[in-house]
């Protein structure tokens, strides 16, 4: 069962920190639980860059982005143009998993080769920011599910602790009683929400960072605005608009949800753990094949992702047996499920969360 955590919020660590701990593991002094594991990966060649790969995959990607788009502008006097939606979604979802990877420094050895990347698919191409994206991002590898530390477990429309829970007023308090069945259909605001944040964190932004982000997200939206309401009417547009933001959201949320809701919440006042088990402890793979890869991002390797997150995506399949049998080793759990009971625990867990409530 996972651990409930009443907590204070406390400080979170710096940028610099969060972005240290998420690219790179920590150096083998750091920890003798995982300092072994280090050397495995760089040995079987795992660690190597796969360039071809990633252009081969970005090239396609797009090709069936723009082939969508055009589908759309020849379909835009017809409602059967609200087809093309889940399509747009879908590689929309693959558009963002070429932004993680390249926020994780995965794609290529040039940091700005990447930040150009990760410019183009989630500003341009998605409008939704880069930095903002990588800073929470950075934040949730460097402490996963700490309830402090990890944006990702923080209060919002949804909680996950009864200390949440109990400080729930109003309407938030009756969210939470039903939150478990209220899930999936959230998922379907996710797409907006997005994008509301990313403009939202302009305000944090400084110089030349704020001047190049807002300038992409500005452009995408205005594109975006412009090419519905050229190929269609402003209904049509809006009726698009809406299932295409809202399946892009459930798409993505189905990709990230089952990679720790409902594991291990480290406990903000007890014994620290290390790097190896602070990872391992709060994460849960999903079992599948090449569908499921692709389908999830590679994220479905959420383990071996955190312990390796510069690792290339098509690496992480081949670093699983090794990592695996590493934990074993160390009477470690190494949690992996399909994909349906991967949101069978998640669910439980927030069910069980507003339980008192009820």
């Amino acid at each position: 069962m996972p651990t409930q955590v009443s907590a204070t919020p406390r400080t979170a660590p710096t940028a610099r920190t969060a972005l240290r701990a998420a690219h790179g593991p920590p150096r083998p002094d750091e920890g003798s639980e995982f300092s072994p594991l280090l050397r495995r990966p760089p040995a079987a060649g795992l660690l190597e860059r796969r360039t071809g790969w990633y252009a081969r995959s970005i090239g396609l990607n797009l090709l069936l982005v723009a082939a969508t788009w055009a589908g759309v502008v020849l379909l835009g006097g017809s409602w059967w143009v609200l087809l093309l939606a889940l399509p747009a979604a879908v590689f929309g979802a693959r558009t963002a998993f070429v932004g993680h990877d390249a926020g994780h420094r995965q794609i290529a050895a040039s940091s700005r080769v990447n930040r150009v990347i990760g410019l183009v698919h989630a500003d341009l191409l998605l409008g939704m920011s880069a930095g903002w994206w990588t800073d929470k991002h950075n934040r949730h590898h460097a402490n996963p599910n700490h309830v402090d530390k990890d944006p990702d477990v923080g209060v919002g429309a949804l909680v996950w602790t009864q200390h949440q829970a109990a400080e729930r007023a109003g309407f938030a308090r009756w969210l939470t009683r039903h939150q478990a069945r209220l899930f999936f259909p959230l998922l379907l605001l996710e797409g907006i929400a997005l994008k509301v944040s990313s403009l939202q964190d302009l305000r944090h932004r400084r110089g030349r960072e704020r001047l190049v982000e807002g300038a992409l997200l500005a452009l995408h939206l205005a594109g975006y605005a412009t090419l519905l309401l050229v190929a269609m009417s402003p209904v049509q547009a809006l009726a698009f608009a809406a299932l295409h933001h809202a399946l892009f959201g459930l798409h993505l949320g189905c990709a990230f949800a089952p990679n720790h809701k409902g594991m291990e919440m480290p406990d903000p006042d007890g014994p620290q753990l290390g790097h190896l088990r602070r990872q391992v402890l709060t994460s849960r793979n999903v079992r599948g094949g090449p569908l499921t890869d692709w389908a999830l991002g590679g994220l479905n390797y959420q383990i071996d992702h955190h312990l390796f997150p510069s690792m290339a995506r098509p690496q992480l399949r081949a670093a699983q047996p090794l990592i695996r049998a590493h934990c074993a080793a160390l009477g470690l759990p190494y949690t992996e499920t399909g994909l349906v009971e991967s949101y069978r625990q998640g669910l439980r867990h927030m069910h069980q969360v507003g339980a008192e409530l009820r």
